[in-house]
């Protein structure tokens, strides 16, 4: 089996479209709905706000990146060689853990059908759905 190339943080369950969630989405879920407290809430902001500013968001270069119905079921993930950004992810999945929401950590050197790529990341929708 070839080595894992790239690595997904998400839900350990799946979602009613059988997506399983990143934990960028689910720690902005608990923000949105006003669980996270004062102090967890200035970390996920600042966090945020460094993921913005480090690298390009996918939507800029390709608005139907995420579009189900052109890329159903398309998700991000990391390449291991994107170390920082890879270690900045620790802040989101600590405040899952600290909420109790389950989730995992997965690796692959083949996540599905590549439909962006940057210096850091891919979004590809898995072999499973993939048309």
């Amino acid at each position: 089996m070839p080595a894992p190339l790239f690595v997904r943080f998400r839900s350990a369950t799946a979602n009613a479209r059988g997506v399983q969630v990143g934990v960028f989405a689910l720690a902005n879920g608990l923000a949105r709905a006003g669980r996270l407290s004062e102090d967890e809430y200035a970390l996920w902001r600042r966090s945020n706000d460094w993921f913005e500013a480090a690298y390009a968001e996918p939507t800029l270069a390709d608005p139907a990146v995420y579009d189900r119905a052109v890329h159903p079921g398309a998700v991000a993930w990391f390449k291991l060689t994107a170390v920082e950004l890879i270690q900045k992810t620790t802040l989101y999945t600590e405040l899952l853990d600290a909420h109790q929401v389950a989730w995992e950590r997965v690796e692959t050197a083949d996540p599905g059908r590549i439909v962006h790529e940057d210096d850091v990341q891919v979004i590809a929708v898995p072999w499973r759905v993939a048309t």
